[in-house]
């Protein structure tokens, strides 16, 4: 298959979701945990997991499948990496930030990706020919520094406080205190489109795994933005808008770690 039809899959896996996560918002759904508190799930993300792996092996069988809640299954070249809800807590809350996460790479490379906020009906989608938004081509274009910018920001989360001490909460003050706006709204793939629509201009976290930043990843690099960071293998990203001066940026002290990492 080709990235075309990689796409046309993950695009129709996503919107096959959609109906039963608009029904359940704000539903206020039971919530289960899994590494701690902070970590939640509810019936809907394992649902939605299993639909999306459903389109999958009928459209595309015997694919690897790399999901949040079901973990890894089969093998081979072709790579399926799904977030159901990605942005739990503001799904079971009522907040209406959370999106379907879903990206497809081949030996590796990724091929595909769509990001689909299901409130809004918003699909944003990237191949190996480009990245759009509901079909119209989006530029990852925006502010050309801090002051100008909003930062869409995980970091720091209550591991980067365990991790690092008062360091993390200095560091985010130094952020704060550098950039325009710096809005804190709780789902990474969602943060990645927007940035590659250019709807925001830079994006980082930490800790990340490969379902939540695959797909987002490739619709900020085809869009034109920068993308720092490994998307297949757990870790540190930075993303941002393309023209941002990441050296003369408050962000300018993580970059050239995430730098020496492949991409």
């Amino acid at each position: 298959m080709d990235a075309t039809e990689l796409l046309d899959i993950a695009a129709e896996a996503a919107r096959s979701v959609g109906p039963r996560l608009r029904e359940a918002f704000r539903s206020r759904p039971a919530v289960d945990t899994k590494r701690d508190f902070h970590d939640p799930v509810t019936e809907h993300d394992r649902a939605a997991e299993e639909a999306i792996r459903a389109v999958i092996e009928a459209r595309a069988p015997g694919s690897a499948v790399v999901g949040e809640e079901g973990g890894a299954t089969g093998s081979g070249d072709l790579v399926w990496y799904v977030d159901p809800i990605d942005g739990t807590a503001n799904f079971a809350a009522g907040l209406p930030y959370f999106c379907v996460s879903i990206a497809a790479a081949v030996h590796g490379e990724l091929v595909a990706g769509v990001v689909y906020d299901p409130v809004r009906d918003d699909a944003f989608t990237a191949s190996t020919e480009g990245a759009w938004c509901n079909g119209e081509p989006i530029r990852s274009r925006g502010a050309a520094g801090d002051r100008e910018a909003m930062l869409l920001c995980s970091y720091p989360q209550p591991g980067d406080l365990e991790a690092e001490g008062d360091e993390a909460l200095l560091r985010y003050g130094r952020l704060l205190r550098a950039f325009s706006t710096i809005r804190r709204p709780g789902s990474t793939a969602l943060n990645l489109a927007h940035v590659a629509a250019g709807w925001s201009d830079a994006t980082y976290g930490t800790g990340s795994q490969p379902w939540d930043v695959a797909a987002g990843a490739l619709l900020v690099r085809q869009a034109g933005g920068v993308y720092l960071g490994d998307p297949l293998v757990k870790g540190d990203y930075l993303a941002h808008v393309g023209g941002f001066d990441l050296a003369g940026s408050a962000l300018a002290e993580v970059s050239g770690r995430l730098r020496r990492t492949p991409s």
